[in-house]
């Protein structure tokens, strides 16, 4: 059954909740890189083809997914034979957060592009421009030791583990980095289990065995993501314990727009899973993406590349 694009979908009481289906989610290389295309303007499948070094039976699993958990409408073109196009949904669209946060990330963190990434221009004041990440309550500007998270109603670390499954890749799926455009974040971020340990060091986690019973995840595929977090300079190890670096710190914007996005689309009827209060005014943080140079708050339909 696919999901309604337009509302929130109502999880059941002790489900899954929010986080877990974010992770299950966007904690996938190959979704990530649909949903960016299809932002950018991809709709059928040959253009996602030419786009995306992705294979046939890869893109039509991941063009479902999509269309069941409602990111994408499918829309018959053509009868004779059949042919769809996948078009962008509300719940699709609002990623535009953690997509904007990620390129901002990899345009500061990562200068090795094969090729050079855009530059950002804010349409409504003209400027070149890098998003700041601001509290909606008090307007300050807010890092990861201005916030405190902590379990909702709905939250807990069993509750928020992915529930999606996704195979390791054959050698004719691997990425070809020089057609990617947020390299290093994919390698970072897509996979559910690596989303789930940078959620897990941002709050504090640092040993492998408390990433490993707190998260249930297989050991092998912890050391997996520790090892490639450590060669991405994101984590650092010492002392038998994993911490993050200033680079690895800097990637709490792109898991704050992914939170916001998950409690707005998957709500749990005993409340949201974490609930996160800025420091410096004591209230509910939310958070809010503004121009650094005009100081206004950003629209994704403002933002251009140059």
């Amino acid at each position: 059954m696919e999901q309604s694009s337009s509302g929130p979908t109502e999880l059941a009481v002790g489900d899954t909740n929010a986080v877990g289906r974010m992770l299950g989610l966007l904690g996938d290389e190959w979704t990530l890189l649909v949903v960016q295309q299809a932002l950018l303007g991809a709709t059928r499948f040959a253009e996602f083809k030419t786009r995306l070094p992705i294979s046939n039976s890869v893109l039509t699993r991941r063009l479902q997914s999509l269309t069941r958990e409602g990111l994408l409408e499918r829309r018959v073109y053509q009868t004779n034979p059949t042919r769809s196009e996948y078009l962008v949904t509300p719940r699709s669209r609002s990623l535009w957060p953690v997509l904007l946060s990620i390129w901002e990330w990899e345009r500061h963190w990562v200068p090795d592009h094969a090729e050079r990434l855009p530059g950002m221009r804010h349409d409504a004041c003209g400027a070149d421009f890098a998003p700041l990440l601001m509290c909606g309550s008090c307007g300050e500007a807010a890092g990861d030791k201005d916030v405190v998270a902590r379990w909702g109603p709905s939250g807990s670390w069993p509750r928020s583990m992915p529930v999606a499954s996704t195979r390791r890749r054959s050698e004719a799926d691997q990425l070809d980095a020089s057609a990617d455009l947020f390299p290093q974040t994919m390698s970072v971020l897509g996979n559910r289990w690596g989303f789930a340990l940078l959620v897990a060091a941002i709050v504090g986690m640092s040993r492998f065995t408390d990433f490993q019973s707190q998260l249930g995840a297989p050991p092998g595929s912890i050391a997996d993501r520790l090892s490639i977090f450590t060669a991405n300079g994101v984590l650092a190890a010492s002392d038998n314990r994993y911490r993050l670096t200033e680079k690895g710190r800097a990637l709490f914007s792109v898991l704050v727009a992914a939170l916001q996005w998950a409690q707005r689309w998957f709500r749990a009827p005993e409340g949201p899973a974490v609930i996160l209060t800025h420091r410096v005014c004591g209230k509910r943080f939310g958070a809010v993406l503004v121009c650094d140079q005009c100081a206004e708050p950003l629209t994704g339909a403002q933002v251009a590349a140059v």
